[in-house]
């Protein structure tokens, strides 16, 4: 993709982001997360049968989920998952909390929240993204 096509993209803005800018794959998936009981930590994989990913791998895909649930885990198993290179590039949800905020800061993963839910239909799986968390901006590459 060219400069310009970059410029004449599709931009989603948040509320709030961290981390480096990253592109990749969205993984997209219409429940809440929590790492430490949705996912193998060994694998990276979603474990929990009931989970609507339930059997995709985490790794190397930015990762769109409602919101965080649950308490402290996600912010040590993502720390985890980072440290096997099996955490995912990114991570995109409509709601925050501060674990997930300390959990992507201490595995260094980009973080972006909080954007308007009718831009929810944009963010389709497989679809390559660029975040841009000091603009704060998904930025829809195809």
């Amino acid at each position: 993709m060219t400069d310009h096509d970059v410029e004449s993209s599709v931009r989603i803005e948040c509320a709030a982001a961290l981390g480096r800018p990253c592109e990749g794959r969205l993984l997209v998936s219409g429940q809440g997360f929590n790492a430490r009981y949705d996912l193998d930590l060994a694998t990276g994989v979603f474990s929990r049968p009931d989970h609507d990913l339930y059997g995709s791998s985490l790794a190397g895909r930015i990762y769109v989920f409602q919101g965080p649930k649950g308490g402290i885990a996600t912010s040590w198993a993502l720390d985890a998952l980072a440290q096997r290179g099996l955490a995912p590039l990114g991570l995109i949800c409509e709601q925050v909390n501060p674990v997930l905020v300390q959990g992507a800061s201490l595995a260094g993963i980009a973080l972006l929240a909080g954007y308007a839910p009718a831009q929810a239909a944009r963010l389709v799986d497989g679809a390559c993204v660029r975040l841009d968390p000091a603009r704060r901006q998904i930025i829809l590459l195809d």
